[in-house]
């Protein structure tokens, strides 16, 4: 039984503009199993969230993750993913569905929403993508 922590989040300059994603996946002790730094082109701040997150989900079962913990600072991707919030955003719908889908392939996954400050690793990386392109 595999579990991990996933942290991920998505950036853009300009909303939409030059985006980027970051992903940071730690094991079950705190050490970290990878980063990633991907630029994603262009898009909107919620569309680098989406993309973030698919990122680390595909990541993590090439990983043969099981059970995930994701934590991100997108209070309306953990909402939509929870079903609280409906996705209206035609831009939106189809990163939705690919994500839902890939949730699916773990044993359990569990998606949370932490304060900004607490997921600064995940960001420098976002921000990495774009200065880095």
């Amino acid at each position: 039984m595999k579990k991990a922590i996933l942290y991920t989040d998505g950036a853009s300059r300009g909303n939409p503009g030059e985006s980027g994603a970051g992903v940071i996946l730690y094991d079950s002790h705190g050490e970290v199993l990878c980063e990633i730094t991907e630029y994603l082109g262009r898009g909107t701040n919620n569309q680098a969230e989406y993309k973030a997150f698919i990122i680390g989900l595909k990541k993590a079962k090439k990983l043969e993750i099981q059970d995930l913990t994701v934590k991100m600072d997108s209070e309306l991707i953990v909402r939509q993913l929870k079903g609280e919030y409906k996705v209206k955003n035609e831009g939106l719908l189809s990163l939705f569905l690919e994500a839902k889908k890939l949730i699916l392939q773990f044993r359990s996954l569990k998606v949370e929403h932490v304060p900004r400050k607490e997921n600064k690793e995940a960001d420098r990386l976002a921000n990495e993508a774009l200065d880095e392109r």
